[in-house]
């Protein structure tokens, strides 16, 4: 069994998700430097270069091979998610945790992250509202877990999720 967090950018899936393999035992995964590593590009240049399209495709093969993964903390991409089809990979053999902050949480996060595709035109609070509205009912849908990132530490997140898990077997 596999647990993959996801949710929007900036609410600490990779930073949580190493946290969480370290106390699990387990190996952590984050799909998106996956996809940098094989690709030989950061995720902006794939998206500039190729579109957002062509990035999902690339994310989505990736997916497919983690099914076959034991014993992994992934970290999917907020877009990951939105695919029925990754999220049936997915759910083959992970329980999902959704991480979920209010959109000024997120802004405070990514204030100075000028790497975000998705953020990079127009007013960014009404970006990641305008996004994060639009997904908000899939994310919500499809998670075992939620938890809530406003407020706390990565560690206590952490540390929240391993107590749940511990609760659920």
């Amino acid at each position: 069994m596999n647990i993959v967090l996801y949710g929007f950018m900036g609410v600490g899936k990779s930073t949580v998700g190493k946290l969480l393999a370290h106390k699990k035992n387990y190996a952590f995964i984050d799909v998106d430097e996956e996809i940098v590593k094989e690709q030989r590009k950061k995720i902006s240049e794939i998206f500039t270069l190729f579109g957002e399209n062509e990035f999902r495709k690339i994310e989505k093969k990736k997916i497919v091979e983690l099914k076959n993964f034991d014993k992994h903390i992934i970290a999917c991409g907020g877009g990951a998610v939105i695919d029925p089809e990754n999220v049936s990979n997915l759910k083959l053999n992970s329980m999902l945790i959704y991480l979920t902050a209010e959109p000024k949480t997120i802004l405070q996060r990514l204030e100075q992250d000028d790497t975000r595709p998705l953020l990079k035109n127009g007013n960014k609070l009404t970006s990641i509202e305008e996004i994060l509205g639009a997904r908000r009912e899939a994310y919500q849908r499809i998670s075992d877990i939620t938890i809530a990132t406003d407020y706390k530490t990565p560690e206590e997140v952490a540390t929240i999720i391993y107590n749940k898990l511990g609760e659920i077997k």
